[in-house]
């Protein structure tokens, strides 16, 4: 029986030392060396509230150029792309027809030329022998009235070949202003009217931003509101106010036309393109967190913070609400304050309640 007593002893013995090992792997885990953390103090900030829109860039001084009269065109003298002065020409429409009807009118000119040389010289001859007593009174009268119309058939030809100088210049359609000759699609002996359109004529230093503003937040619009245009990266490229507000809405898309005019148009920004923009709807204060110190679990975002402990700081895990983007930072809706230290760097070595020396 004293062997048994022994074998029990012993593992009584071997029990407890096994019992006594947890509290000193405990103590190891408690010696574990913090983790080096960089961190971000909260602090508030004016934050952007902000939307994204596609804007269209329109000229403020764009000219749509259509010719005056109908014909075929002859020649175009610009092509697309080339800056031009105001009365350059542009295209030439086949004038041989009002070439011939000032030919035939001039011509008719001459005619009545003739009938007035010879009325003033009859009514001369007239007025001599009326002093001289060989005509009657009525004789110069008649002088008189011969004379009388053919200055007026003179004085209307004249002002039809006028008129036929000014339609013929018609043919010749010329850059109402200057400017940068847009698109041609007429081409060399295309027929055109004057419900064609042969070009348009855009200056550049006056550029506008359209954005069409979906109507649930159109309440929201007033003039004065930053709108920004983004690049592909989404750089601030130009920051104006809305200058324009449309009183009605469109009844097709169910948006509100906005303006904003570019005080200083970008380098490359041409009429008629698409661009990013962003409308700046206030910029009340709140806290940004960057995006690097953001965690998705399972659809929740997380963040960690550095809280002070006995032994120093440990890392607690909280998790957050967060609104839109801005550069390189969310917006916090909720979960954080100001003040707090939020871990960027190292995320993957720590959990939560893990040891941590913020530098």
């Amino acid at each position: 029986m004293s062997w048994q007593r022994i074998i029990l002893s012993v593992v009584i013995f071997t029990g407890a030392a096994c019992g006594r090992e947890e509290p000193a792997a405990g103590a190891t885990a408690a010696a574990f060396p913090p983790t080096d953390v960089q961190t971000v103090t909260l602090q508030p900030k004016p934050v952007p509230r902000s939307s994204e829109f596609v804007a269209t860039v329109r000229s403020l001084r764009s000219t749509t150029v259509q010719p005056q009269v109908d014909g075929f065109v002859r020649q175009i003298f610009v092509k697309a792309g080339d800056r031009v002065a105001s009365g350059a020409p542009l295209v030439q429409i086949d004038p041989d027809l009002p070439q011939a009807t000032l030919r035939t009118t001039e011509s008719q000119r001459a005619a009545r030329q003739a009938d007035l040389t010879l009325a003033r010289q009859q009514l001369d001859r007239t007025r001599a022998l009326l002093e001289a007593g060989a005509v009657s009174r009525s004789q110069l009268d008649a002088a008189e009235a011969a004379h009388t119309a053919a200055e007026a058939q003179l004085k209307a030809i004249d002002a039809q070949i006028r008129e036929n100088q000014v339609e013929l210049e018609y043919y010749r359609v010329t850059a109402p202003a200057s400017g940068v000759v847009g698109d041609i699609p007429v081409r060399t002996g295309d027929r055109v009217t004057q419900a064609t359109t042969i070009t348009t004529i855009d200056q550049p230093e006056g550029l506008e931003a359209y954005i069409n503003v979906p109507l649930e937040r159109a309440g929201d619009l007033k003039p004065g509101l930053t709108v920004e245009l983004l690049d592909t990266d989404g750089k601030v490229i130009a920051s104006n106010p809305i200058t324009f507000i449309a009183p009605r809405a469109d009844d097709a898309t169910q948006t509100v036309l906005v303006k904003a005019t570019l005080n200083r148009p970008p380098p490359g920004l041409r009429v008629m393109q698409y661009v990013r923009s962003r409308l700046i709807w206030s910029r009340d204060a709140g806290l940004t967190v960057p995006v690097l110190a953001v965690n998705r679990v399972a659809g929740q975002h997380f963040v960690f913070v550095a809280e002070p402990s006995q032994q120093g700081f440990v890392a607690r895990q909280k998790p957050v609400t967060l609104g839109e983007v801005i550069g390189d930072e969310y917006v916090v809706s909720s979960g954080l304050q100001a003040g707090q230290r939020v871990i960027v760097s190292n995320l993957q070595k720590i959990g939560d309640g893990a040891p941590v020396k913020p530098a």
